[in-house]
């Protein structure tokens, strides 16, 4: 442990910087060192780590409970692109008028698209029912 007086001198003679590296530390850290190669490499280490940080985005599949059977197909395959691009995939089932009484067959049609995509995708949130929407939650495996 040195004096903080005798750390600057020493620090000045070389030509330095005293850098407090931990502040909370019992006493505080210090080192000497260039002050503004440190504030370099700090820079460059945030900047990494942005870089490596990764968005995910949600992409929308609406299907309505008596959607056909090649639509369907076509939809699973776009729902398995986005998952693929790894993205989330929201798969709502709009019910229209009437429509609202053929639930049933809304969670069936969730049920294929959940077995048809089980090789690529996992189920983040299972299918629930809002006000004329049912809808659940796709996400990679």
């Amino acid at each position: 442990m040195v004096t903080k007086n005798r750390a600057l001198e020493e620090a000045e003679r070389f030509g330095l910087d005293l850098v407090e590296v931990s502040p909370n530390a019992d006493p505080p850290v210090c080192k000497i060192m260039d002050f503004g190669r440190f504030k370099y490499e700090q820079q460059k280490k945030q900047q990494e780590a942005r870089k490596k940080q990764s968005t995910v985005n949600i992409k929308e599949i609406k299907v309505r409970p008596k959607t056909g059977d090649h639509d369907l197909t076509t939809k699973i395959g776009h729902i398995k692109r986005f998952i693929e691009s790894k993205d989330k995939v929201k798969v709502s089932v709009m019910f229209r008028g009437r429509e609202i009484t053929l639930t049933h067959q809304g969670k069936e049609m969730l049920q294929r698209i959940v077995e048809a995509t089980e090789d690529v995708a996992v189920v983040e949130q299972m299918p629930k029912l809002e006000g004329r929407n049912m809808f659940m939650l796709l996400a990679p495996k």
